[in-house]
């Protein structure tokens, strides 16, 4: 784990689910999801979205040209853990598609203008990811 991600995680325990920084003020999880190869338990700060009983992530990457590991794992393992605030949870990944995918990643970026930016770095389709109720 970066040490970048480790302070996130850090700060994210120390103050309920709230951070500083670039990701003030956004609504963050720590996803724990099951490396693909290696079978070990690897945590992602991610900012999500809300959705009834669910909540949505995206695979941005910040543009990078690659999917980001995270998705990978939760493709391959989707019984994955989330931590909103104090709470934790278990939830299943799913890859959303077609309308639904498109209707969740357009209310991102509307959400959060930054995305937006993350479509124009790359050309592959940003995965968006439903976390529901195991």
């Amino acid at each position: 784990m970066s040490d970048w991600n480790a302070s996130i995680i850090e700060e994210f325990r120390a103050n309920e689910g709230k951070v500083g920084g670039p990701f003030e003020g956004a609504t963050l999880l720590l996803l724990h999801t099951t490396g693909a190869k290696t079978g070990e338990d690897r945590i992602h700060p991610l900012v999500y979205q809300a959705r009834e009983d669910d909540v949505v992530v995206f695979a941005s990457y910040g543009g990078a040209p690659l999917n980001p590991a995270w998705f990978h794992n939760a493709v391959a393992n989707p019984e994955v853990t989330v931590e909103i605030g104090t709470e934790t949870v278990t939830k299943r990944a799913r890859v959303a598609e077609g309308q639904e995918r498109d209707d969740l990643w357009e209310r991102q970026k509307q959400q959060m203008p930054g995305f937006a930016d993350y479509e124009k770095k790359t050309t592959r389709q940003i995965p968006v990811v439903v976390l529901e109720g195991a």
